[in-house]
């Protein structure tokens, strides 16, 4: 049997009981990267007191996945437990395993996919948008009509948008949303469920002349609101900002539609 288990995003206390439990059980480890898993084995085992048995590892990752598909790989996963971990977060989501998952249906190989940490729906849930439906867009390509056509599909989106964007080109992207759109309400979170993890909500324009004065350190989440359709009679964020009230009326209204405290909101619109 082969179970897929989510790793710490980046606190250790996002590993579950139950995975836990499944790893104490395994007999085969296939991984990313063997340095880095065993190293997050062995945290588990001082912090939370367990003993596991010992493990055979295997590097499997998106250069060799499919070469590990074989008729010989196929009895290893039928008879032994065996556990497929990414290097932080769910398997298959902007990560290696999804061959697998596919190997195990064609091959009626028994498989599980634990629940557990993963960036997407925790800067979902903590971004305030009202909005139920999202598109995942991942990590856009670095450079080229790949990345500008994709840009386009994310800014024409008529759901919430979200990518992934490491510190190295996170400027980049702001600045070409800032380009096409500069009204537009984006939400960026980095580090998450670490000590120093930091949320930001406001006007892409807001956001590039703060950022541009802070360290861009870390993995980056980044949320754009939808494309409003003209004269769709919704009111956004930025509708309310733009009306003559005072501060206090104003944040007590961004909260109804957002979800975030009215305090919070009224120290934004006076700073």
């Amino acid at each position: 049997m082969l179970t897929f288990v989510p790793t710490p995003i980046g606190n250790l206390g996002d590993i579950s009981f139950r995975t836990i439990e499944v790893l104490k059980d395994a007999e085969l480890i296939l991984c990313e990267d063997t340095r880095i898993t065993k190293r997050l084995f062995q945290l588990i085992c001082e912090r939370y007191n367990v003993i596991l048995p010992k493990l055979d590892f295997i590097s499997l990752h998106s250069h060799n996945e499919k070469e590990f598909l074989t008729t010989q790989n196929k009895e290893t996963l039928k008879i032994k437990n065996c556990i497929y971990l990414s290097d932080a977060g769910m398997p298959c989501v902007s990560d290696p395993g999804s061959h697998l998952v596919e190997f195990c249906l064609d091959n009626n190989i028994e498989y599980d996919v634990l629940p557990g940490a993963n960036a997407i729906l925790t800067a979902y849930a903590s971004s305030g948008f009202p909005n139920t439906t999202f598109t995942f867009f991942g990590f856009l390509p670095h450079k080229g009509t790949g990345r500008s056509d994709m840009l386009d599909k994310v800014m024409n989106s008529e759901n919430l948008a979200i990518l992934y964007e490491s510190p190295h080109r996170l400027l980049k992207l702001l600045e070409e949303i800032n380009g096409i759109d500069n009204k537009r309400v984006v939400f960026l979170t980095k580090e998450l469920t670490k000590k120093y993890q930091k949320r930001y909500k406001d006007s892409i324009k807001n956001i590039v002349r703060q950022l541009k004065n802070e360290t861009i350190k870390g993995e980056w989440v980044v949320i754009i609101e939808p494309k409003i359709q003209e004269n769709s009679g919704i009111i956004t964020y930025n509708d309310i900002k733009d009306l003559s009230l005072a501060p206090k009326q104003k944040a007590k209204l961004l909260s109804k539609l957002t979800g975030e405290s009215v305090k919070d909101i009224y120290n934004n619109l006076i700073s």
